[in-house]
Formats: structure tokens, sequence, C-alpha cells
């Protein structure tokens, strides 16, 4: 889509006979549809996001995981942040369908290159509240077991295990959650990096390809 635009405004300016012409006014519509169509996929992929480890929680196993939160005594700790999560994820799902109802409805170049700048924004936002949110979660887990006096009752371990002092099996096991969650976080970024990262990376191309139509 970016070198057929690239060729298309290219025959614009150049106003060659021999090729069809295309005023400002029909390659600004393909842009416009263009950023349109990815400020929906970006909506929608939000959403499928907040779903997607919810469905999880029909396994059992995943929802047996939950009771750490109560072993480490993190119940309402864990709810209260929860709640605020939902929150603001909420009002970013609200602001990607802004967006996207925003430039739905777009008919002014200088608009839709302001748009795409604040779709932009509010992804990188988004992202790294995520990852910010996945980071605090393992911390309370890691606070919670410094402040927990019944380690070998919370985690399931072997008899070898089991035998280590307690003071030593909490930072084995502060030691093991910070590594999961530093890497759990990493790969999380990745996938975010490759779902949002290719849809903001089109909408800046849109974006400089209304900076050279304006000149």
């Amino acid at each position: 889509m970016v070198d057929e635009l690239e060729f298309l405004k290219k025959d614009w300016q150049k106003k060659d006979e021999h090729l069809p012409k295309l005023s400002f006014d029909e390659i600004y519509q393909m842009i416009w549809k263009k950023s349109s169509s990815i400020v929906k996929w970006i909506f929608y992929i939000s959403i499928i996001e907040f779903i997607l480890p919810h469905l999880l929680y029909l396994i059992p196993s995943m929802r047996n995981n939950l009771s750490i939160y109560s072993d480490l005594e993190l119940t309402n700790v864990i709810l209260g942040v929860s709640i605020l999560q939902y929150l603001v994820i909420f009002y970013f799902i609200y602001l990607f369908y802004k967006r996207y109802r925003e430039i739905s409805v777009l008919d002014n170049a200088k608009q839709l290159t302001s748009n795409i700048l604040k779709t932009r924004k509010t992804v990188k936002y988004y992202v790294l509240f995520s990852l910010s949110m996945v980071l605090l979660t393992f911390a309370m887990l890691i606070v919670g077991i410094y402040f927990s006096d019944n380690i070998a009752e919370t985690f399931e371990m072997g008899e070898k295990l089991s035998e280590t002092p307690p003071e030593k099996l909490k930072w084995i096991f502060m030691a093991s959650f910070a590594i999961v969650g530093v890497l759990f976080t990493v790969i999380l970024g990745g996938i975010y990096f490759l779902l949002y990262g290719l849809l903001t990376r089109k909408l800046r191309r849109n974006y400089h390809e209304l900076q050279k139509l304006e000149v």
C-alpha cells in the first residue's frame, strides 16, 4: 500500500500526460481509508486481548493458581489493583474506539494527521501501562512471599526442598518470581511490538505520506 501511495503521489505531482491523473483529494481518501482500517484493528485487538486471559480462568488449573493470592494474604490488594486496572483498560479501549470514530468522519488532511499522532501516543501509553501492570503483579507476589510465614505450605514442593530453611526458601522463590516476571514482561512486550508495533508503523507511514502531500 505504501509503495502504491508513493507511486500515485509522484504521479499526482508530475502530472504526466501518459499516466492517469489523481487529485490530492483522491490520494488523501486512500490514506484516510487505510488509517481508519488500522485504527479499527487496534480497537478490535485491544478487546480480544482483554477477553482472552479471562477465558483461561475457565480452565480449572488456572482457577486453582489464583489461590496463591489468598495464601500470601494478597487478596484485597490484588482486588484493588485489578479494579483500577480494569478501569484504565476500559478507558483505553474507549479511546481507541473514539479515535476510530473520529478518523471515520474526517474530511481534513490536517485533522487526520493530528488524529494519527494521537492514536500512536495512545497505543504507546496503553502498552506501557499493560507492561507496568505485569511487573507490578509480580512485584506484589515477591513482597507477599517476603512477608509470608508459610512458604512451605503455599507452594507444593518436593521433600528435599521442603527441608530448606524458610528464609532461604523465601529468597529462592523471590528470585524465581523476579526472573519469571522479567522474562514474561519481555515476551509480552515482544508480542505487543508485533501486534501494535506493526499497526502503528503503518500509521506512521501514512502520517509521513500526508506530510509529503502538504508540501
